[in-house]
């Protein structure tokens, strides 16, 4: 198991530095970071200081070199955009996303997986062909689609829909912005007040509802690849009741699957959250970037990037320790092979 752990961190490292190499040699030909800073009266020589003062005009592997080691140690340099450090941005902008991120995986892993299911249990079933045809229709649509019309009916028409109908059907939630926070420490989360838990809705609905469908079209077919075997007939000939077979015996072998596309797709959601961000302006990483990408700001950009980066890694470790821990195969297979040793 430490042999097992120690491997992949060793992997992770190499990812990681793959990453930043990646992320910092794209974004130091995007553009000139300078044109962004001055006004047009700045003279060449006042430019020049400027470049050399951030380092810039130094050589590729300097530059890159000198990223890397400000990173091990937490600097990520100073925003050429807001004039502030890197870390000092992402540390307010990261509570945002990963309210926002952990609650669309949450919405999607408890809705999705039980869907999942019922549809893989009753797929000739009237509610199951609701839900395939609702599956189609959130994999179909691209997300800031999906926001608008949420936007558009929870945010506009809500009004005029509760008028013509009489009553208050549809409730008129926030469009943009994150709400009021609560400072805990350094992080300020909207999960203590009503208007935080208000606009959190509409956003992580957004974001939830594709990786909600996908999960539940993967549980479903992995149900119905498992009910097909040999194992799950045996375990109904011996009288065991369905409820037994069907969630003690079926779902549980559907976990493997499930844990490596939930855990990929978590590290989606952080990262694509951006998309959604922008939609509802909410306050997180992804608009952060997405400003920094207009301003030419390459140490947000990178930074980003490596954060993204790292955030899959762990993810992908965490999900490869959980294989270890579900599926007893590969318990099995790592005995065999130090017994051969």
């Amino acid at each position: 198991m430490i042999a097992f752990v120690v491997r992949r961190l060793l992997q992770s490292i190499l990812v990681m530095l793959a990453v930043g190499f990646i992320a910092f040699s794209l974004f130091n030909y995007v553009g000139d970071p300078i044109n962004n800073m001055v006004g047009q009266d700045t003279t060449l020589e006042q430019r020049q200081e400027l470049r050399e003062r951030l380092g810039l005009d130094d050589p590729f592997i300097v530059q890159y070199g000198r990223f890397l080691l400000n990173a091990v140690q937490g600097d990520f340099g100073i925003s050429y955009r807001h004039r502030r450090p890197v870390a000092e941005l992402i540390a307010e902008r990261v509570p945002a996303t990963l309210e926002l991120s952990l609650v669309a995986a949450v919405m999607a892993l408890f809705i999705g997986v039980p869907m999942g299911v019922y549809t893989g249990l009753h797929r000739r079933g009237f509610l199951s062909q609701v839900f395939l045809t609702s599956s189609l229709i959130g994999i179909s649509l691209p997300t800031f689609l999906i926001g608008i019309l949420l936007i558009l009916i929870f945010g506009v028409m809500s009004q005029d829909i509760n008028l013509a109908l009489g009553f208050s059907l549809v409730p008129q939630l926030p469009t943009f912005g994150r709400g009021e926070t609560v400072q805990l420490g350094w992080w300020s989360t909207g999960f203590l007040t009503e208007s935080g838990l208000r606009a959190l809705i509409l956003p992580s609905v957004t974001l939830a509802l594709f990786q909600m469908t996908l999960i539940m079209r993967l549980v479903r077919s992995e149900m119905l690849e498992v009910l097909r075997t040999d194992y799950i007939k045996f375990a109904r000939a011996r009288g065991l009741p369905n409820r037994a077979v069907n969630f003690g015996h079926a779902l549980k072998n559907t976990l493997v699957p499930v844990i490596t596309i939930t855990g990929l797709q978590l590290g989606s959601i952080i990262a694509f959250a951006l998309i959604t961000e922008q939609v509802f302006q909410w306050p997180g990483m992804g608009l952060l970037f997405l400003q920094a990408i207009n301003e030419v700001d390459i140490p947000v950009m990178a930074s980003y990037l490596m954060m993204i980066g790292f955030f899959f890694v762990v993810i992908n470790l965490i999900v490869d320790l959980l294989y270890f821990l579900v599926d007893p195969r590969l318990r099995a297979d790592k005995a065999v092979a130090a017994g051969h040793q």
